[in-house]
């Protein structure tokens, strides 16, 4: 067997292992028929799992991986285009069980990228061709949404509240102990969708929105759209970027944003309010934390240390004054991933060159779907726990 015939092999498999995961996952979320179940006494293969319960995750995996796809052969394509010898995307499966079944799709370019135009087309590429399907998911889902009473069938205990229903049953003292409850933040997208796309009478809460999956895989689309953009490094918000401002300016807003998205993402994971045995723990931890994803700027020792040192200050003096602020700790793990690993500079092209009026156009257009995409805390799980009477 050829290496090229095991490579499409190896890109098929994981296609089809992460179809699989992205379906359970999409079972758990609409209809709550979780393959692993997870209980005080352990973890368990749940046996009497069947194929109808399979097929519930089909709308949610079908839409979620269309988007996804749709952004790596954006990028795909272009790079054949330009000649650049790409691989096909690699699909990356999480377990039954975690989350949203997938962390993602990724391309491989195997020979550099030469120009700065070549660089901002292969780059913005991929998040306009996933926005575009996005958007049709989106409004697909939204023009058709089922009765208001369709979340009754997933939470018969709503029922007895009727429609007002979210007034009485998001109080923790009236909901399960143990349940899961998974909110979405809104962003400038979902708000144009309600507002002038879906019926204001059959408009899901926030907290059940993970039992409509276009709806759901939908949204978490256009987040990994805003974090791809994330005018940082290599990502694709930072090839975008270059070709608008040039290498220096890059360097500036690119060092300034990376820092701000650190400092917002830590904002009170330490307070003062912790116990003080947890703040002799937390509080070297959470500096060395901040320093080793500030090792992205590349900036000697010393002075990480200090931007480190003075981040947590001001994290921890503002939430002195302001017990309540908190940032989104959900980030922490993205930027240092982009702090340790995929860096915070972009590379100079080899030939730098001035973009077309119309590829401006486009950067900016991409500036614009990030804004429409950013929301501060896109995804929020708590488990409601009460105490033993």
């Amino acid at each position: 067997m050829s290496s090229q015939i095991k490579q499409y092999l190896l890109h098929f498999s994981l296609f089809a292992v992460t179809f699989v995961t992205t379906t359970l996952a999409g079972a758990e979320f609409t209809f709550g028929k979780p393959i692993i179940a997870v209980t005080t006494e352990g973890v368990f293969v749940k046996w009497g799992y069947t194929w109808a319960d399979f097929a519930a995750g089909l709308p949610y995996s079908i839409c979620f991986l269309s988007i996804l796809t749709a952004h790596e052969f954006g990028h795909y394509f272009v790079a054949l285009y330009y000649r650049v010898k790409v691989t096909l995307p690699y699909y990356i499966p999480l377990p039954p069980g975690f989350m949203l079944g997938t962390m993602g799709a990724l391309i491989r370019l195997k020979s550099p990228v030469r120009s700065t135009k070549e660089n901002f087309d292969i780059g913005i590429a991929g998040p306009l061709a996933g926005f575009v399907v996005a958007v049709g998911f989106l409004w697909y889902g939204y023009a058709h949404l089922p009765p208001a009473d369709y979340v009754f069938q997933f939470h018969p205990e709503y029922e007895q509240y009727g429609r007002d229903y979210a007034k009485y049953v998001y109080q923790p003292d009236n909901m399960p102990n143990g349940v899961l409850d998974i909110t979405i933040g809104r962003n400038l997208m979902l708000m144009f969708f309600e507002s002038f796309v879906g019926d204001a009478a059959r408009i899901p809460n926030m907290h059940e929105i993970m039992h409509y999956p276009f709806l759901f895989a939908g949204y978490l689309s256009l987040v990994f759209t805003c974090l791809n953009l994330l005018p940082i490094g290599q990502l694709d918000g930072g090839h975008v970027l270059y070709g608008l401002v040039g290498f220096k300016t890059h360097r500036i807003i690119a060092t300034g944003f990376f820092i701000l998205f650190l400092f917002y993402a830590g904002l009170g994971f330490v307070n003062p309010y912790m116990p003080t045995n947890d703040l002799l723990l937390y509080i070297p931890f959470f500096i060395a934390f901040l320093f080793f994803c500030l090792r992205g700027l590349k900036l000697p020792p010393r002075d990480s240390f200090l931007i480190a040192l003075a981040i947590f200050t001001l994290q921890y003096v503002l939430t002195y004054w302001m017990p309540t602020l908190q940032g989104y700790s959900g980030w922490l793990l993205f930027v240092f991933i982009l702090g340790t690993f995929v860096g915070v500079q972009h590379p100079p092209c080899e030939i730098e060159e001035p973009l077309s009026r119309g590829r401006v156009i486009l950067g900016w257009l991409a500036i614009v779907i990030f804004i429409l995409c950013f929301t501060p805390n896109p995804i929020n799980v708590t488990q409601v726990l009460k105490p033993t009477p």
